[in-house]
């Protein structure tokens, strides 16, 4: 499923409008900078690594809008574009990765003509995108080494090809795993307020044949009760230097049920994701989102009445004690994780 597609020719660059999902699939392009800003916020493209290829392929868009007269000025116009966009959504890692990995290049080569920068971060951003299908299927390898054959797997959020690339990172090692001809049930949960679990994860899983079964998210505790499930998969946003993992809200609350039933729940995703200057989740900003989300989307009347106070923070931070492991493209690091983390960036 190509949720980013960029046609080189026309310098053109399409997402799937997942705020459509499931009941229409429709690709929109993104021209300018504010309808990249507003594909990011709200949430039309979504998943920490989807948004930072997008994030890629727009900067580069955004590079090609620019009249500057040195090379020096045309960077410090890329770097303005470069915070615009990062400011549309302050958690996911990923999106002030790749943007600030397009601007050190831009930077590095600030000695070179405009056009040949330009042509430098079209190469870049294609090697963002190449690179975590790469990663998604090591990652999927790696995941399923942790599961068995005819086991029960609860997945909290989307962590699919829609928000990543290919396999996907928590939802990888289901769908290798099928494509190998092995069965697994899953239970997906629906992923409150933006449903996430419902109208991605069942409809991606659903359409690669998997066995799924979506459940309410307070339902999560009642068929681990039941023996049903023998792993948790989630992926992350972000991950700090001693394991703890900013993922959707709701995570948290999952890993705690994991913990009380010996469940173990392991964190999905590329190493881009892992923040070493992030001490501690503590250190995560959190992102609250509109309270409209709660009380009327998705709904044919609100839910609540207009002056009705809703606290709506997107994700929550699952403590490090309460993750098995932590699967990245270069493997599962495991407890303490402030060691086996940093031993990641050591080579």
């Amino acid at each position: 499923m190509d949720n980013i597609r960029f046609d080189e020719a026309t310098n053109s660059l399409y997402i799937i409008d997942q705020t459509l999902l499931p009941n229409e699939e429709k690709e929109i392009l993104l021209s300018t900078a504010e309808e990249m800003y507003d594909a990011i916020k709200l949430l039309k493209v979504r998943g920490a690594p989807a948004i930072g290829i997008c994030a890629g392929y727009c900067l580069y868009l955004l590079s090609l809008k620019i009249n500057a007269e040195s090379s020096a000025d045309f960077c410090s116009e890329l770097e303005k574009s470069a915070e615009y966009l990062n400011s549309s959504r302050p958690t996911a890692v990923n999106l002030s990765w790749a943007l600030r990995r397009m601007v050190v290049l831009a930077k590095a080569n600030s000695a070179k003509p405009v056009e040949t920068i330009r042509r430098l971060l079209l190469e870049e951003a294609k090697a963002i995108h190449s690179e975590d299908i790469e990663m998604c299927r090591r990652i999927s390898e790696f995941g399923l080494t942790l599961v068995k054959d005819g086991d029960g797997i609860l997945t909290h959020c989307n962590a699919g090809p829609l928000a990543t690339s290919r396999y996907g990172t928590a939802l990888g090692p289901i769908l290798l795993g099928t494509e190998r001809g092995m069965k697994f049930h899953v239970f997906a949960d629906e992923t409150r307020p933006l449903l996430q679990g419902a109208r991605l994860t069942s409809y991606e899983l659903f359409k690669a044949g998997v066995d799924v079964t979506l459940i309410c998210d307070n339902m999560a505790n009642t068929v681990m009760r039941n023996g049903w499930v023998q792993a948790c998969f989630v992926g992350c946003d972000r991950v700090a230097a001693n394991g703890d993992t900013a993922n959707k809200i709701g995570t948290c609350g999952v890993a705690v049920l994991a913990k009380h039933y010996g469940i173990p729940l392991y964190v999905l995703g590329p190493t881009s994701t892992i923040d070493l200057n992030c001490k501690t989740g503590a250190d995560i900003k959190i992102e609250e989102r509109d309270p409209e989300e709660i009380k009327t989307m998705f709904y044919s009347k609100p839910m609540a009445l207009p002056g009705v106070k809703c606290f709506n923070p997107a994700f929550d931070v699952t403590d490090n004690e309460l993750i098995a492991g932590i699967v990245t493209q270069k493997g599962v690091c495991r407890p303490p994780y402030t060691e086996s983390l940093a031993a990641l960036f050591k080579d």
